[in-house]
């Protein structure tokens, strides 16, 4: 007999879509956003977006134990508030930024662009309110998620919740291209409206149908909270598994920080970055639930390791664009091997993730769901430093930034390589492939000792 869900988990589940929405159909352009509208250079907008995925990922080891002391209601409140100012503000920042540039010569002012002008960097506190706000939601959801499930539907909850977060970034990614159809690039800006309403219906979702009899851990003392921090930092288990999961999301990463950039710039203004970043969500929201089913019986780890085998795949998939001459199936063929690779991707993902949540939550004791789901963010947080990061420097030497060169000759041969970028994540991928079989051997291995 199947075991239904309760109420708060599908108020949660919903909450995440509309969070999801938001954040996807700014994140998708935040490297356009920050060069083409503010002025950053290449590595600038991706130190920036790194750095603001990172803490993203990061400090929901340190909310979601806050979020366990006071209650996950009032900490998804207290997220979708920060969230909805946050975007607003971010929509808003160009517009104070009007006179930004304007130098003084003599008598004469002269407009030297937004680049040019220090204040440009207000950009960075209003992406942090937007960062603290999605830190709560990263670890409260998924903790909820444990919180609302029994042994025997937990799997069936983290697909759901996978599901949800897949249609969210679907529909988020969704609207950017017919609105820089409509507007140009004035869309980077107004996707940030779109974002906030977003989040003020799930404020308001949270605020009317919250309500759960799972509170256990709320109102811990500092002391309890400072413990279970250090008792998850010191779990070596755990902390290995994360820096070899990274690998996995690093590749994940580059739909956002390095695949806009490089079909603009390679196949042209005409391909659609949004629509090709939305392959990702759809194959995961059609098959999650399959993968699921047909891994059931699997241990956790088993699934996790075969998509750690496809990603790397994916991204010499991804490489393959520059081998063909004209057109494939009507399409660059840039667009059309970079949509096979991110196929693959998202199949990796449907190995990894849900699955991956699940084995986090089952390790958690009672009352710290929070801590333990936030800590399994870690590698999210690793994967947005390192991955962004790479992506500037890759995309500066092997695909720069055609306003750079005078001619188009110029820049044909200083991108004559573009598709090397794929070979380095492949590589990244296929380590961190290996390095899990080892740990599932040496887990094993251990196991066994104790049994014994």
């Amino acid at each position: 007999m199947a075991v239904k869900f309760t109420k708060a988990f599908w108020t949660a589940n919903a909450s995440e879509l509309f969070e999801r929405m938001a954040y996807y159909a700014v994140f998708i352009v935040i490297t356009l956003y920050l060069s083409n509208t503010l002025g950053f250079s290449d590595i600038e907008a991706s130190l920036i977006s790194g750095l603001f995925s990172g803490g993203l990922y990061l400090l929901p080891l340190f909310t979601g134990a806050i979020a366990d002391k006071i209650g996950y209601r009032r900490a998804m409140l207290i997220a979708f508030s920060l969230l909805f100012i946050g975007y607003v503000l971010l929509a808003l920042v160009p517009t104070l930024l009007e006179g930004a540039g304007l130098v003084e010569y003599g008598e004469e002012t002269v407009f030297k662009g937004i680049q040019f002008s220090s204040e440009r960097y207000m950009i960075v506190p209003v992406m942090i309110i937007i960062m603290i706000g999605g830190s709560f939601i990263k670890s409260v959801i998924s903790a909820s998620v444990a919180r609302e499930t029994i042994s025997e539907n937990r799997a069936k909850g983290y697909s759901i919740f996978y599901m949800m977060v897949n249609i969210g970034s679907f529909v988020g990614k969704s609207v950017i291209d017919p609105l820089r159809d409509l507007v140009g690039e004035q869309a980077y800006l107004y996707i940030n409206y779109f974002s906030a309403a977003a989040c003020l219906v799930a404020l308001v979702a949270i605020f009317f149908f919250f309500h759960t009899t799972h509170t256990a851990g709320e109102g811990k003392s500092l002391k309890e909270v400072c413990r279970g921090l250090i008792r998850v930092f010191t779990n070596g288990r755990l902390l290995a598994l994360i820096l070899i999961v990274t690998g996995f999301w690093l590749i994940q990463q580059q739909l956002y920080a390095t695949m806009p950039k490089y079909v603009l710039r390679m196949a042209g203004d005409a391909a659609k970055p949004g629509w090709i970043a939305n392959v990702n969500p759809f194959i995961v929201v059609v098959c999650v639930n399959f993968v699921t089913q047909l891994m059931a019986k699997r241990k956790a780890l088993t699934s996790i390791t075969v998509g750690m085998f496809l990603i790397p795949l994916s991204a010499l998939i991804m490489a393959t664009g520059n081998l063909f001459e004209g057109e494939l199936f009507g399409f660059h063929p840039i667009v059309v091997m970079m949509i096979a690779g991110i196929v693959l991707q998202a199949l990796s993902e449907c190995f990894i993730s849900p699955r991956y949540l699940e084995y986090f939550s089952l390790q958690a004791p009672e009352g710290e769901e929070g801590l333990y789901l936030g800590f399994s963010h870690l590698d999210s947080f690793l994967s947005s430093i390192l991955g962004f990061g790479l992506s500037g420097v890759l995309l500066s030497k092997y695909c720069p930034d055609p306003k750079l060169f005078a001619t188009v000759e110029e820049w044909q041969a200083a991108s004559a390589n573009a598709h090397y970028i794929w070979y380095w994540f492949a590589a990244i991928g296929l380590i961190s492939a290996f390095a899990l079989i080892v740990y599932a051997k040496v887990a094993k291995s251990k196991k066994a000792k104790q049994q014994a």
